[in-house]
């Protein structure tokens, strides 16, 4: 057993602790086996007798331990409350009322009961008129309540999560015994940002982006931002050289007068009064010149692509000229000489130009070899060094015009990587990009946590890190995997037609899974533990053993210590024979042939630790223990780097199998969270007030068709593969695997709504409904599925927060996704599995509509999309249908009203649940698209058959019948 452990999990040696100096550097040894790290010894390493000397205030004379009897210890209110602040936990449960929570779960069992008599019923009540419309409707009934049952069962136990980040400064920032000068103790954060396109991503708004992570509220040293350009876009590259021009005033502007939010492009475009509160005499004055600096800025990063193409031009022109003297020279020689010599090239490539007169390494404006999107070298440039141990607070800023005496004028370290990609090699997407700058970041900063942005999600709260980081330096805070904070979008309609904030899933099902194992990982605004991301087990995770009978899900088993893990023992223990048999060769086939690599594991896992402190002292670190500064970066780190991020480095190893990012799905956010919870990890839900990020989100039909669609088709390729929540290890708690397997299943609801949509024309074409008749008790059911659903809702959004009005516009366009993207992705998930075809997405743009007068321009732009030809028929059938049936029913000689009233009632209830997606064609008033003189000309032709067909019943004696 232990073998099969160690085989799937490398097992890593424990660091020891000795009594060196506490700023003791760490090895650098490329065998992992001999990698010690040097502690000072404290109360909890240290097996020497404790004596502790109390000084009296008043008298200045020291006692021992043994005369604590007769000693009085007199504290100051400031020290009794640090000691308080130090105690206190970093993290607390907010309780949702329990009266709230009570009626909740009684109304899901009501309808749960309600639901099972209910299909009982019409399973019982055949309509034998109309056998088919009635097996249809059975048949998607039964899977509705399936289907309703696994998205409602993991809602069971919402909670809500706070953060005491003064109770974090007080344990990681202030004065005491093991840190005199109240030196910041607290962990670093690599900041991961990603950006694809310099057209759909504007180079503007990832620089914002970057500002916003360089002036947040964490201590500098402690902080490093890394942005992957997998395009290798020039123009991506001098924007953010840009950026981190512009920073060197705009974040210490920020750390002076705390403005809030610290993306320039936001902060200026506040309607609020900017001079609200604040009360420096020159905050005036700076803060218009940092605004004309920042349109300056904004003027140089938007000219950026023309001046690119200028340089280029100038560049290409002299090579030109040379290659035709070159020409020139050349064939004089060969008429004069008559030397055979290589014919010279008349056209010189056309490359684009760096600033400093040399070719672009990445890709060019016109590609050619080696110099295209998907052919280019590694790139690595660090465009703000790491920064000094020390404050830098004794020099101004901008001349004469800011005054920053007194203010920490050091940035964080800003690094631009592009890693290489060549033709032959399969790059893996955000999940490859994402993994090799996991590595970089290994080899040049290795923060113990890593938190990942898109390039349109800014930093909303500047003290949210200090929020996560409360979650993973509490107490247990090392069986924490990543936390997960809420996505928040600007630029929405007021309305929110298309539900683009996505309210119902951020606060209602991911808060709910807050309290069982943590939520998913859905992309972005998310704190990893860096060891996690490698693929290393939870410490001290208990293992089940193997079941003697009896249902295992019902009946608690007999529990067992796992194998220690990377953080599965305390940091002083070393297991010799372990130390003997270390297989350095299995390290590195999981982490690949980079010494300082794996080197820098044990490193990460050592200083990702929260505190020794109480009963979790052995798995914690001394105190002060990260309050020394780090090394440099020399020239083999960076070499090592540049070889980390090639594209053949991840060749054999278990990169993006079971260590980083995980490939072979388009939602690898989802696969990578759910490996962690596989293994027994627990993640947190963390939401912060202000919001801790934001960004953009589509608010185009279009556009937002094709996202559901993305992730609709990468919900079914987890389906169909190992990352199937049914198949998954114990570890994994029962309700998180419903979740998950819910995940997995609600593309292949849309199969279901589709048909469930077609039965009300079906049924008012036919004349029949899904029942004989309207029988009581079919109202009564009805009746009470509705009523506790509606109940639900509001209960919902008693406890989450949201509005009734999001939770419906989440319902319908449920419906809308269900008809269009849901459905071609079950297709596209078929045609993976059984013909292999792989299915590629372009990136949602992130740029504005072309009008910039209207906020809301890109509503109303209108892109036929293939993804609307069946809700569009979905509409016009149920429209025409509800006037045929009435038509009929009116000129009948028998007329059939409950039909008429029940396939109308849900013809209606399906024209209600498309009203956005009907409104998303009409675009822009007075601005009548052409799509909708199709569907109008559409009905038109119905309704005129319909009147010929009326006139013809009329001939034929008033009896109204079909011809």
């Amino acid at each position: 057993m232990l073998g099969e452990t160690s085989s799937k999990n490398p097992r890593i040696s424990h660091v020891s602790i000795s009594t060196g100096d506490i700023c003791s550097e760490f090895g650098s040894s490329s065998d992992f086996a001999n990698y010690t790290v040097h502690v000072p010894p404290t109360p909890d390493n240290n097996p020497a007798p404790l004596h502790i000397a109390l000084q009296d205030i008043d008298t200045g004379s020291s006692y021992k331990d043994d005369d604590l009897d007769q000693t009085e210890l007199r504290i100051s209110e400031e020290e009794d409350a640090l000691l308080y602040k130090v105690s206190q936990p970093l993290t607390r449960v907010v309780k949702i009322s329990p009266i709230i929570i009570a009626l909740y779960r009684i109304l899901i069992f009501v309808r749960i009961v309600a639901l099972c008599l209910f299909l009982f019923w019409r399973v019982k009540h055949k309509n034998e008129k109309a056998v088919w419309l009635w097996l249809l409707s059975v048949i998607c009934e039964f899977w509705f309540a399936f289907s309703w049952l696994i998205d409602q069962i993991p809602r069971l136990y919402p909670v809500n999560h706070a953060t005491d980040t003064e109770a974090l400064k007080a344990r990681f920032e202030s004065p005491n015994p093991n840190n005199p000068t109240g030196k910041s103790d607290l962990p670093g954060i690599d900041v991961f940002v990603s950006t694809a396109d310099a057209e759909k991503e504007p180079p503007l708004v990832t620089a914002n982006t970057i500002l916003s992570i360089l002036s947040v509220d964490y201590p500098v040293e402690k902080l490093s931002c890394y942005l992957s350009d997998d395009g290798g876009s020039l123009l991506t590259f001098e924007a953010m050289a840009e950026a981190a021009s512009f920073a060197k005033i705009w974040v210490p502007f920020c750390r002076k007068h705390k403005v809030e939010p610290r993306n320039p492009e936001s902060y200026f475009g506040l309607k609020k009064d900017p001079y609200k509160g604040k009360v420096r005499h020159d905050f005036v004055r700076e803060r218009r010149y940092v605004k004309r600096g920042y349109e300056e800025f904004k003027v140089r990063v938007n000219a950026l692509s023309h001046s690119i193409r200028r340089r280029s031009d100038a560049f290409n022109s002299k090579e030109e000229i040379k290659a035709l003297e070159k020409w020139k020279n050349w064939k004089v020689k060969v008429e004069e000489d008559q030397v055979k010599e290589p014919r010279p090239a008349i056209v010189a490539p056309k490359a684009t130009w760096m600033s400093d007169g040399t070719h672009w390494p990445g890709t060019w404006t016109v590609p050619c070899q080696n110099h295209s999107r998907g052919d280019h070298a590694s790139i690595i440039q660090v465009l703000l060094d790491p920064p000094q141990d020390e404050p830098d607070n004794e020099r101004g800023g901008g001349g004469s015009a800011l005054d920053f005496e007194g203010v920490d004028t050091r940035l964080p370290m800003f690094v631009y990587v592009s890693r290489e990609k060549r033709p032959s090699y399969d790059h893996n997407k955000k999940a490859g990009a994402m993994n090799a700058l996991v590595r970089a970041s290994a080899i040049m900063s290795n923060g113990p946590f890593i938190l990942n942005l898109d390039c349109d999600h800014y930093v909303y709260n500047s003290i949210a890190f200090r929020d996560g980081i409360c979650f993973m330096m509490d107490q247990d805070g090392d069986r924490v995997c990543y936390v997960q904070f809420p996505q928040r979008f600007e630029g929405i309609d007021p309305s929110d037609r298309y539900a683009n904030k996505n309210t119902v899933f951020f606060d209602i099902n991911l808060r709910a899974l807050d309290g069982i194992q943590g939520p998913m990982y859905v992309g972005t605004g998310c704190l990893f533990r860096r060891t996690a991301l490698y693929g290393f087990d939870p410490p001290d995770l208990p293992v089940e053993t193997e079941p003697s009978g009896g249902c295992c899900c019902c009946f608690p088993q007999e529990k067992k210590r796992s194998p220690a893990t990377v953080a599965s023992q305390p940091a002083y223990y070393v297991d010799v024979e372990e130390e003997d048999q270390f297989d350095v060769n299995l390290i590195r086939k999981h982490f690949g042939s980079s010494s300082m690599l794996v080197s820098s594991v044990k490193v990460a896992e050592f200083q990702g630790k929260p505190l020794a402190m109480g009963h979790s002292s052995i798995r914690g670190r001394p105190p002060g223990s990260l309050t020394c500064g780090r090394e440099p970066l020399d020239a083999a780190a960076m070499s090592e780097a540049v070889n980390v991020i090639s594209c053949w480095y991840e060749d054999k190893t278990e990169w993006g199998i079971s260590v980083g990012w995980v490939y072979g799905s388009v939602t690898e956010d989802v696969v990578t969270g759910f490996r962690m919870h596989e293994k027994g990890w627990r993640s947190f839900y963390c939401v912060t007030e202000p919001d801790a990020f934001r960004g953009s989100a589509p608010i185009n039909l279009t556009d937002r068709l094709h996202q559901v669609l993305r992730w609709a088709t990468g919900s079914v390729e987890i389906f169909f593969s190992r990352n199937n929540a049914i198949v998954a290890g114990r570890k994994l708690k029962f309700l998180q695997r419903i979740s998950y397997v819910n995940v997995g299943i609600y593309p292949f609801t849309s199969i279901f709504i589709l048909t469930y949509c077609f039965l009300p024309p079906f049924s008012l074409f036919s004349g029949q409904f899904v029942v004989d008749s309207l029988d009581p008790a079919f109202l009564i059911y009805l009746l009470t599925i509705s009523l506790s659903l509606c109940g639900l809702a509001v209960l919902e959004v008693k406890w989450s927060g949201i509005s009734l009005e999001e939770w419906w516009r989440n319902e319908q366009f449920w419906l809308i996704g269900g008809t269009s993207a849901h459905l071609v992705a079950v297709l596209q998930g078929f045609l993976k599995v059984i013909a292999g075809i792989e299915i590629s997405f372009t990136l949602t743009s992130k740029s504005s509509g072309d009008d910039e007068d209207d906020e809301f321009a890109d509503l109303y732009l209108f892109k036929w999309t293939s993804l609307m030809i069946l809700p569009l028929t979905i509409i016009i059938l149920n429209i025409v249908a509800i006037l045929f049936a009435f038509c009929r029913t009116v000129f009948s000689d028998i007329p059939q009203w409950s039909n008429l009233v029940g396939g109308t009632f849900f013809a209606v209830w399906v024209l209600v649940h498309m009203y956005p997606f009907a409104k998303g064609l009409m675009g822009r008033r007075g601005r009548t698209p052409t799509i909708v003189y199709v569907w109008s000309g559409l009905i038109a032709i119905c309704i005129s058959l319909l009147y010929v067909t009326i006139k013809n019943s009329e001939l034929n004696g008033g009896s109204f019948q079909l011809t």
